[in-house]
């Protein structure tokens, strides 16, 4: 076994997560590469010596630059806002050095088709952030759609709801500025990858994007509040996406519902270690939704615990996107999502918007 260098860039609420991650990962996973925490960069000189600190970094700095570039860095994890994914990539790759970056790609379309050829151009081992579909239940439900278990699957219904903006009279702040950090540059990411993942590609869409609250507490809304897609899969099946920050109640809504010629399938991420499986056999009297407790017989799970039904959690799904990306750079080669993935991700949220503003519905480009 061998060691890696890894520059953490952020270490707020997602940097943490990917510290806490790559320090656990070797023991619960047992990877031929440990990684070793080398240096995490932050805004400030004294945010960044707290972090290394508090996460186990051999150094801070205030520069991302300086992490990129440092010789003991031989990998980046790229945790901070998306406005910087794109530069930071960009240098690392021409570093020579693998990158893991959060969701979204970049911050528009162009940032993450430059950040695609970057990562191509350079042969490095390249994966993206999407933690949620790592669940070992939604890992199962990858594996019954492909086994056909449900048979032809004829529509999708999907949905990432949240409700920390409900509040009309919650304060403007950053997140109520630029489209980016609106609600299809946050959380549309996490579902579209997902159906992307159970569905396939998308051929075409409609959509209506739309911001519920305009004015809040000290400033104008200039970004969306949530949005809706009509789609029609490659595959013929039709579709529905739904995605909110102002979903009263919700709290992570990450949810999709599958129906099949031989069956159906339910999930929701916040009841994350269930699976509902309903199957079109036997007398219609006893038939009805199963639900599945998790346990290590599915992906995944087995490393965290031994114990049907009692569990994993989020943090386990950063560590699953750990053992990922050490074995991209471990067999050299790629590891799925890579960001290419995140490209077809971000080509259809650019896809989205322009058919809100258009009322068309739009095909959508291939990746």
């Amino acid at each position: 076994m061998s060691e890696i260098g890894i520059g953490l860039v952020g270490g707020g609420y997602m940097g943490k997560a990917h510290a806490v991650a790559l320090s656990a990962v070797a023991a619960i996973f047992d990877t031929a590469l440990r990684p070793r925490l080398e240096v995490v960069a932050a805004t400030t000189r004294d945010s960044a010596a707290r972090y290394a600190r508090a996460y186990g970094f051999a150094r801070g700095t205030s520069d991302w630059r300086d992490l990129v570039a440092d010789p003991k860095v031989q990998a980046v994890v790229i945790a901070s806002p998306q406005s910087t994914h794109r530069a930071i990539a960009e240098a690392a790759f021409a570093a020579g050095k693998p990158v893991f970056c959060e969701k979204p790609l970049g911050a528009s379309l162009e940032d993450a088709k430059a950040m695609v050829a970057a990562a191509e151009a350079s042969g490095q081992p390249n994966m993206i952030g999407f933690n949620y579909v790592r669940t070992p239940a939604t890992q199962f439900v990858r594996q019954l759609l492909a086994d056909g278990v449900i048979g032809r699957v004829t529509w999708f219904r999907g949905e990432h709801t949240e409700d920390f903006l409900s509040d009309p009279d919650a304060p403007a702040t950053w997140r109520t500025m630029g489209r980016a950090n609106g609600c299809m540059g946050d959380l549309a990411p996490h579902p579209i990858n997902c159906m992307l993942a159970l569905m396939g590609p998308v051929a075409e869409l409609s959509a209506r994007i739309e911001t519920v609250h305009p004015t809040r507490p000290g400033g104008t809304v200039d970004n969306d509040d949530h949005g809706q897609l009509m789609l029609r899969f490659a595959s013929g099946a039709m579709g529905h996406l739904y995605i909110s920050r102002t979903a009263t109640g919700r709290k992570m809504g990450y949810a999709y519902e599958i129906h099949g010629t031989k069956g159906s399938i339910r999930f929701d991420q916040e009841d994350q270690n269930s699976v509902h499986l309903y199957r079109a056999e036997g007398p219609e009297a006893t038939r009805g939704f199963t639900r599945i407790l998790t346990g290590p017989a599915h992906p995944d799970y087995l490393p965290f615990c031994q114990g049907p039904g009692h569990g994993t959690g989020y943090q386990d799904q950063i560590i699953i996107e750990a053992r990922d990306f050490l074995t991209a750079i471990h067999t050299r080669q790629p590891v799925w999502p890579t960001f290419r993935d995140g490209l077809a991700v971000s080509q259809i949220i650019d896809t989205a918007f322009q058919a809100s503003d258009d009322g068309r519905w739009h095909a959508v480009p291939e990746v």
